[in-house]
């Protein structure tokens, strides 16, 4: 998977973390962190210029599901090369990811809960900040839990879609969706640790983990406040 083939040998441990003389420049860094602000904003406007066709994105919701992973699995990897084709890559996937959003909010707002999107938002970017920098000030060296986190990301994918097409459990999408919380919670220490002990060949790259990690915590804070609320 192309987000995860990182050379972990480029960066130096020292006590468990980085010297920083090792590790990501501040410029790329700084790029980067500028690259997740835009693909937020890229998302966002999928999700707001789309909204008022929900019920064609429903029906064509896993050819959208596919095309994320196949971009996410393979695309990246394939445009990583060219520069000018690796960030469109980036505002496409991200505008896209925005659009598979547009049922669930719609169904939020439906039920007259719209507040819960800001709320989520919020909660998100707290929760996210707050584990970036323990990633980036912890002595701690997280770059071992790459392919465990992958296999268990593989299990709830498994696992959820087993729910959606057999099970059709409400208890068991609860859970599923606390595991893509945490899932996604180490996995937004594990990717910015690995941004500053430069794992990452460019800054698109890094700030593709990252949108990701924030998506998915979102998407799972957002659906837990609903099911908290009923919805």
């Amino acid at each position: 998977m192309a987000l995860y083939d990182r050379d972990y040998n480029n960066s130096t441990i020292d006590t468990g973390y980085i010297q920083a003389t090792e590790g990501a420049s501040v410029t790329f860094m700084k790029q980067t962190y500028q690259l997740l602000g835009a693909s937020m904003i890229s998302s966002a406007m999928g999700a707001y210029l789309t909204m008022p066709y929900v019920e064609v994105i429903t029906q064509f919701k896993w050819f959208l599901f596919g095309f994320v992973l196949l971009m996410a699995f393979f695309g990246f990897n394939i445009t990583r090369k060219n520069p000018i084709l690796h960030l469109t890559a980036l505002f496409v996937f991200t505008f896209v990811m925005g659009v598979m959003l547009v049922p669930l909010l719609a169904m939020v707002i439906g039920a007259g809960n719209g507040i819960l999107i800001g709320n989520a938002f919020l909660m998100t970017s707290v929760l996210f900040g707050a584990l970036s920098l323990f990633a980036i000030n912890s002595k701690s060296d997280f770059s071992s839990w790459g392919k465990p986190l992958f296999i268990t990301m593989m299990i709830i994918i498994v696992a959820s879609l087993v729910n959606i097409f057999i099970l059709k459990s409400p208890m068991l999408h609860v859970i599923v969706t606390a595991g893509i919380l945490l899932l996604f919670s180490i996995f937004t220490i594990y990717d910015t640790q690995n941004i500053a002990n430069g794992a990452y060949e460019s800054p698109v790259d890094a700030a593709v983990s990252l949108f990701l990690d924030f998506f998915n915590m979102f998407t799972s804070i957002l659906q837990l406040l609903g099911i908290m609320g009923d919805d």
